[in-house]
């Protein structure tokens, strides 16, 4: 049966702040075989400027709980998202979480546990897994192409010098910079090495006023190699994405993914220019002259199209409670490593991690 012979599933997005409007609402409407029928707003002039066709409904709850909705994808502030998408479990739906997937392990270990329970599709979102940027470097040291990796260095850094009045710059549970980046970071490395022997924090507020963690530099010890994860707002420039060395060369990658830029844009994901990066890969291997590699398309709809296979049961999930656990793991490990100046083994049981 052809795709468009198939019943789409219908989505209830909840919450339409930067993060629902910009990402979440774009790539769900590219993805084939899903609908986004209903958006969890108080604003509905907002939405509907945008999505005039879908149905706005005040109360989360009342969104998350209707009789028409398929998938929950919670898009809302972190600390709501343990609430929400338990809410959402019990309610028989599936669901998406916005990264982070809850404010501490706790939350999350219940949250999959509930999920077990009831049989329902749990997963997080790690839309940068399918990011030029990373599929470039991945492809270069899947290839061989600089030997055994010493040395991964990932960045993702901003010049935002002005404190803005937002929740994730204010002091609140799971606010923070390293929250919100630090899961990208985690989830990309883990995919490369899987999980670390240790993690050592340094996480500091920088800014002048700021209320929360603006800086954040993350080493993952593993036993022949590291990885050093680190994100700003206090960067202007001269910084690369990714910096990997190997014993047989090394890969530098200067610029970020554009698909971001491109959905602020307006572009639409999957056209002609979606995930273009013409920004080379530059190898340097031994003393050979530097070579530019050609970067790979981007396409984070990937995410929602294999979490629409999921559901159907046509394929995996594409972020298994497994990993989704391990990054939390991370997170908590560099917070408290930050706070007592020692590195630490992950926060994780024997169990949890022959589950990896």
């Amino acid at each position: 049966m052809t795709e468009q012979h198939i019943a789409p599933l219908n989505v209830a997005l909840i919450g339409y702040g930067f993060v629902g409007k910009t990402f979440h609402a774009p790539l769900i409407n590219a993805t084939p075989g899903l609908k986004l029928h209903i958006v969890s707003s108080r604003d509905a002039d907002k939405v509907h400027a945008d999505l005039p066709q879908v149905l706005v409904i005040a109360d989360p709850l009342e969104a998350i709980t209707h009789p028409d909705v398929d998938i929950v994808v919670i898009a809302s502030p972190n600390a709501t998202h343990f609430p929400l998408a338990k809410a959402a479990i019990e309610a028989g739906k599936s669901v998406v979480v916005d990264k982070p997937f809850t404010l501490d392990l706790q939350e999350a270990r219940e949250l999959i546990a509930l999920a077990d329970k009831h049989q329902r599709f749990l997963s997080v979102f790690q839309n940068r897994r399918w990011d030029s940027d990373f599929l470039g470097v991945k492809q270069v040291i899947e290839q061989g192409l600089i030997g055994n990796v010493v040395h991964f260095e990932s960045h993702i850094d901003r010049f935002r010098p002005e404190v803005r009045v937002r929740w994730r710059e204010q002091n609140l549970p799971g606010s923070g910079l390293w929250f919100d980046l630090g899961p990208h970071l985690i989830d990309q490395a883990l995919q490369l090495f899987g999980l670390p022997q240790s993690v050592q924090g340094n996480i500091a507020t920088l800014r002048p006023n700021a209320q929360i963690n603006d800086w954040a530099h993350v080493v993952l010890n593993y036993p022949s190699h590291r990885v050093i994860l680190h994100c700003s707002m206090l960067a202007a420039g001269g910084v690369s994405r990714f910096t990997v060395h190997g014993d047989k060369g090394s890969v530098v990658k200067q610029l970020a993914d554009g698909q971001e830029s491109q959905l602020l844009a307006g572009v639409v994901p999957g056209s002609e220019s979606w995930g273009q990066d013409n920004d080379a890969l530059s190898l340097f291997a031994g003393t050979d002259p530097v070579r530019q590699l050609p970067t790979p398309k981007g396409d984070q709809r990937q995410y929602y199209m294999q979490v629409r296979d999921a559901i159907r049961g046509d394929g995996s999930n594409p972020v298994t409670a497994a990993q989704a656990l391990a990054v939390m793991a991370v997170l908590e490990a560099a917070t408290d490593s930050s706070a007592t100046g020692k590195a630490l083994p992950l926060p994780l049981s024997e169990q949890e991690i022959a589950n990896w």
